[in-house]
């Protein structure tokens, strides 16, 4: 019998006002043309929903660049799910959020690049900085959860103390401070945005204090990068184990970055059943459990925790999607993450020539 999952990531648009030079989608993204209509989506989530699924995070791209945002909340609270809306902000305004909350919105996830506006608007790749501040104060005044997102790399750890505060004087309920992971337009500034280890090391003993002084009051996740851990993180909970993502043409795959792996066809709600492509589809099975895992992982102790690690990881650094997690200590190709860390480790900061984000049409 396979796992339930408890979550869905619906990438209801890959169209953004930004042009993050980290962001995670994928390098060929899916055009306006091609996005499921609002009614496609209410199927899918009333599908998720019989599935197990509890929560659902809109996301994109940008989800508020869908016109008929109000009718996709509407759509995932008629299905009985918990709706988290991630997004930058922009082209949100009080009575849409307003409208949003009404519809069924428990929860956003505000986006920020850093704390101070100029180098916010460089990472960005506009200027969004300063109208992020105001949706910030909208946005703590209104009945729905709050969670400041927070993304950190060599540019901006400097000031993760003063983003901490910006996130306590705002009163959010949450932030986020997740390390750029390497997929994506991420990984064509992997080079500009890994932090040394010594920016690790003073980030990791920050978070601890801040998370002592703040208990009670503020809660601080903290994510790191993967290149810096002795074993991989347990990617997504294991491949098809307890998530899935539709994309914005309806393709459904166990992770964001799933598409960089050759060799898979991943199903699509318009032609399958959502159960029918978590419990049979050949790309969820391919890596779900333990059979397909080569030595070191298949003899393991750590392999019911971390799944032997991410698997578009170790496609995108060694060239098989079936090999350890190379950030593993215990990994054949650790030598590959190795040399990347004696690179940043060895470098001036590097000159900020970003590779950025580039829109579907």
């Amino acid at each position: 019998m396979s796992p339930r999952p408890h979550s869905l990531i619906a990438e209801v648009t890959h169209r953004c006002p930004l042009h993050c030079v980290y962001c995670s989608n994928p390098r060929e993204m899916q055009a306006r043309a091609a996005e499921l209509p609002a009614a496609e989506w209410a199927r899918v989530f009333s599908e998720a929903a019989q599935l197990g699924v509890l929560h659902l995070h809109l996301t994109g791209g940008e989800p508020v660049s869908r016109q008929d945002l109000i009718e996709l909340v509407s759509a995932g609270r008629a299905a009985g799910l918990y709706v988290n809306l991630i997004t930058s902000g922009l082209g949100l305004n009080e009575d849409r959020l307003k409208a949003l909350i009404a519809a069924g919105l428990d929860h956003v996830q505000l986006s920020f690049q850093d704390c101070e506006e100029e180098p916010a608007n460089e990472f960005a790749g506009t200027r969004a900085h300063a109208r992020k501040l105001e949706l910030a104060k909208m946005i703590a005044k209104q009945p729905v959860g709050f969670t400041l997102n927070m993304v950190v790399h060599r540019g901006n750890l400097g000031r993760l103390k003063a983003m901490i505060t910006m996130a306590e004087e705002f009163g959010v309920d949450r932030i986020e401070i997740a390390n750029v992971q390497y997929y994506g337009w991420a990984l064509a500034n992997r080079d500009r945005l890994m932090p040394t280890r010594r920016q690790m090391e003073e980030c990791v003993a920050l978070v601890a204090a801040e998370q002592q002084r703040l208990k009670g009051k503020l809660r601080i996740d903290f994510v790191p990068p993967d290149y810096y851990a002795r074993y991989p993180k347990a990617c997504m909970g294991g491949w098809g184990n307890g998530l899935l993502l539709v994309d914005p043409a309806g393709r459904v795959l166990p992770c964001h970055a799933a598409g960089v792996i050759p060799g898979l066809t991943f199903d699509n709600v318009q032609q399958r059943p959502l159960a029918w492509i978590w419990e049979e589809s050949p790309a969820f099975l391919r890596f779900r459990g333990e059979e397909w895992m080569k030595d070191p992982c298949r003899s393991c102790d750590r392999r019911a925790q971390d799944f032997g690690g991410c698997r578009c990881q170790a496609m995108l650094l060694t060239g098989d999607a079936a090999a350890a997690d190379p950030v593993c200590t215990l990994a054949p190709g650790r030598k590959v993450v190795d040399a990347i860390l004696a690179a940043v480790n060895s470098s001036e900061d590097p000159v900020r020539d970003w590779v950025y984000r580039i829109d579907p049409v």
